[in-house]
């Protein structure tokens, strides 16, 4: 192995532990000391990350296997310094948070000390405009109702007039069977007319070839 990367290595081991060390000591501080410590964390990574690039540049200039022993463990210190900068960024959050939970209570406090003559008239605005959108519903159901009203109305009236286009065409119905039954009655009696005109006029020619026949004999003797 490389005495360059052992050194190296050793150098990131010791930087690393104390790190850890200076992280979980900030967890238990507050405010300005904590602000410190994290700063320390911050600076002290930034040393990691440069041995960690001296490390990587120093194995790839190794043979083969010696190279890829050592990059497997420099992919080690390397997911090591990424779990560092998440809990460095965790406890940076905590505290972010910390201050804004203070700073709100502090302005919830000054509030509630605060209430002016200004927020009554704005809670008398909000009153009256409640109690006029209350008017403006009521106004709403009545013309609603009235609609209703109106509505029913007009449904009876289509109703009593469907009731007059049935009657209507009740009697439409009957006037058409009385028509056809008059109709057949004339044909019939026209066929009948017809018929009775054949009859005659064949009496007739009957009549008239007999006054003939007589006549002819008569003159015949």
């Amino acid at each position: 192995m490389s005495q360059v990367f052992e050194g190296y290595e050793r150098q990131y081991c010791e930087l690393s532990a104390n790190l850890s060390k200076k992280c979980t000591s900030a967890t238990l501080l507050d405010g300005e000391q904590k602000k410190q410590k994290i700063s320390e964390v911050k600076n002290g990574m930034e040393d990691a990350e440069a041995l960690i690039r001296k490390m990587d540049l120093e194995a790839r200039s190794l043979p083969p296997n010696a190279k890829a022993m050592l990059l497997a463990k420099l992919r080690e210190y390397k997911s090591d310094l990424n779990n560092l900068k998440t809990e460095v960024k965790r406890i940076t959050s905590d505290n972010a948070n910390q201050a804004s939970r203070d700073e709100l209570l502090e302005s919830g406090m000054a509030d509630a000390k605060m209430v002016s003559a200004d927020q009554r008239q704005r809670l008398m605005m909000s009153t009256e405009r409640l109690n006029q959108s209350s008017d403006r519903i009521r106004e709403g159901r009545k013309v609603m109702l009235e609609t209703e009203e109106l509505g029913v109305s007009i449904l009876q009236d289509l109703h009593q007039q469907r009731q007059s286009l049935l009657h209507a065409h009740d009697t439409l119905h009957g006037v058409d069977d009385n028509i056809s039954r008059s109709k057949k009655i004339l044909t019939t009696m026209s066929r009948r007319m017809n018929r009775n005109k054949w009859i005659i006029g064949s009496i007739i020619a009957v009549l008239v070839v007999a006054i003939i026949l007589i006549i002819y004999f008569k003159l015949s003797h």
